[in-house]
């Protein structure tokens, strides 16, 4: 099942796609201020020099180049010369430790390293001052007693690109293309092996399925990290399609990159989704009058919102006022050509698709895993169903095994973990499938709709199971909670600790009278505390009694990356949360 049968390793983009498309701005960043636009032919010549240049240093097929760096069009540059001479990229975080990079350099057997930044390379020179093996360190930001990653190139100058030719021809569809290392929740990073026939392959699945459905018109915001497998594989889509890429300068000024680029299409997460709820909502409260009337009016209508449902002609006439009235400034606010945006890595809220669907801005969910390269489901635009996360792309099969765990099997799952037989054992069973470790279920006997974590359900001393994701999206239901983990393994009920939305509670306490100078103020307020059981005891009436929060203790800070307790994708490091606040669970049942 092809797409394209021209396009059988990654790098086969360029020639049939970017280069027939031919567009001035494949990729583009910000720099000094403006935005800095490669064209399809730069991108080739610039690709093609990294290639030559890496074979002038000694690097040869299959040798491991890793890159820490935040998303720029230097990233794709290296990443797609390193695939043309058969070299296997090692994609890191610029967010995980230096013991962390040691270990992955260590086990990788790391030859040359590109970073970004200063700070990234005090990191490297610190992570690698015991190791033997790296040959170079190189950077995308210049400054001095660093080399600069235009070295490399400038060793290509007057070279025939021709050489390159017999390389290119040697790499196979099955050859190794990249090294992931999965951060996990537990336990040292594991490298997943992806070939160019499992990411190839995953790029035909969501287009021939018709689940991305983008033309060269359009252009693409990328922001979520290059290194995670998740927007790789985006970008490798936006190629195939000649969407152009302009990446964010960083997380902080998306908003305003977005309004700058104008785009058709980006990929999130919803956590970031949640954010940008929160503060639409937030505003909400800042209004006075008719204006704050009308602004609740039409929130509370875009979350009673189904798609695929005739909402009747009543309901209708009123979200046509309403997306006039509010919701077009919301259209407005992600730059007014939004034709789909792609969440994945965790869980969306129904309330949030409802509502963001109502604004019409499409969001499309999507399911996968690094092991997966990474889709195996995602939403069609056409044929969508709230709370579900899509239809299982078109060459991947997907079963539910007897306890519940989701199956899958099909081109585009992983080789193996690199240098670990058992895990990939333990992970691919003997008759090829790959155990995700997600509880799933079938809804319509064809839309997959995600659970829980296998491993993350606990049960009480009354020996009933709890699901502690679907209570923790419950809980962030609240405009007032923004983080929130589920506790109760082996007790009698389940409790939570629960990070409030500082912003929404101080505009909660200012209308009260309530002093909220600080966040630990405001959490040790009897007021506020009594507010936030209100609020989880509402949200848990229509939870079945034995998975209901019985209750809660307020955090005066957010788990983050940092503290160890979020890994980069997001996700909750839950044996180290419950470790960090060990007595302020125990002391919920005591």
């Amino acid at each position: 099942m092809k797409s394209n049968p021209n396009i059988t390793r990654v790098f086969d983009l360029l020639p049939n796609c970017v280069l027939k498309v031919n567009k001035e701005d494949t990729f583009a960043n910000k720099v000094n201020g403006a935005w800095r636009k490669y064209s399809a032919t730069e991108v080739i010549e610039t690709v093609n020099k990294v290639s030559v240049g890496l074979l002038k240093l000694g690097i040869k097929k299959d040798d491991k180049i890793a890159l820490i760096s935040n998303n720029r069009p230097e990233w794709n540059f290296v990443e797609l010369g390193v695939q043309q001479i058969g070299a296997v990229l090692v994609p890191m975080y610029p967010t995980i430790t230096i013991e962390d990079y040691r270990y992955i350099f260590t086990d990788a057997e790391v030859k040359l390293i590109f970073v970004s930044d200063r700070a990234l390379l005090d990191k490297v020179l610190e992570a690698t001052s015991v190791l033997e093996g790296i040959e170079g360190i190189y950077t995308f930001d210049n400054f001095k007693g660093a080399k600069h990653w235009t070295e490399i190139t400038k060793l290509a100058e007057g070279e025939d690109f021709a050489q390159i030719e017999p390389f290119k021809a040697a790499v196979q569809p099955d050859d190794l293309l990249t090294l992931i290392y999965t951060s996990g929740t537990t336990g040292k990073p594991k490298g997943v092996m992806l070939t160019h026939d499992n990411i190839i392959s995953n790029i035909d699945g969501l287009v021939i399925g018709k689940h991305l459905e983008l033309n060269e018109n359009d252009k693409a915001l990328s922001f979520l990290p290059l290194c995670h497998i998740y927007e790789r594989t985006d970008v490798y889509v936006y190629m195939y399609y000649g969407v152009s890429v302009y990446y964010a300068e960083s997380m902080d000024t998306i908003a305003d990159n977005i309004k700058d680029v104008k785009p058709q299409v980006f990929a999130t997460v919803p956590r970031l989704l949640e954010k940008v709820y929160d503060k639409i909502v937030a505003k909400g409260y800042e209004l006075t009058g008719i204006k704050k009337q009308l602004f609740f009016w039409a929130l509370n209508l875009g979350l009673q919102y189904d798609p695929m449902k005739n909402m009747g002609w009543w309901y209708d006439t009123q979200l046509k006022i309403a997306r006039k009235l509010i919701f077009s400034k919301w259209k407005e606010a992600l730059g007014g050509n939004i034709k789909i945006i792609a969440s994945g890595s965790a869980a969306l809220q129904a309330r949030l698709s409802r509502v963001f669907w109502a604004a019409e801005i499409p969001i499309a969910e999507g399911y996968g895993l690094t092991e997966t390269s990474p889709v195996v489901s995602s939403s069609i635009l056409a044929d969508f169903r709230v709370g579900c996360v899509g239809t299982v792309l078109p060459n991947i099969q997907v079963k539910i095994a007897e306890d519940g765990e989701i199956c899958v099997k099909g081109p585009s799952v992983m080789k193996g973990y690199y240098k670990k037989p058992e895990a990939t054992a333990e992970a691919i069973d003997a008759d090829g499938w790959f155990h995700t470790g997600d509880i799933g279920e079938f809804s319509e006997g064809r839309f997959l709709k995600i659970t829980d974590r296998k491993k993350e359900i606990f049960k009480t001393s009354g020996g009933k199971y709890v699901a502690p994701q679907v209570i923790e999206n419950k809980l962030k239901e609240s405009v007032l909670i923004e983080q929130a983990i589920v506790v109760g393994e082996g007790q009698k009920f389940p409790s939570a600790l629960v990070v409030p939305e500082f912003n929404a509670l101080k505009e909660w306490c200012t209308r009260h009278g309530i002093d909220c100078a600080d966040s630990m103020q405001m959490i040790k307020n009897e007021k506020v505390r009594e507010k936030l059981d209100d609020e989880v005891k509402s949200l848990m009436k229509n939870i079945a009694q034995y998975e209901q929060v019985k209750k809660i203790e307020l955090l005066p800070k957010l788990f983050t990356i940092d503290s160890g307790e979020l890994t980069p994708t997001l996700k909750l490091k839950r044996k180290i949360i419950h470790n960090n606040y060990k007595d302020l669970i125990e002391g919920m049942y005591n």
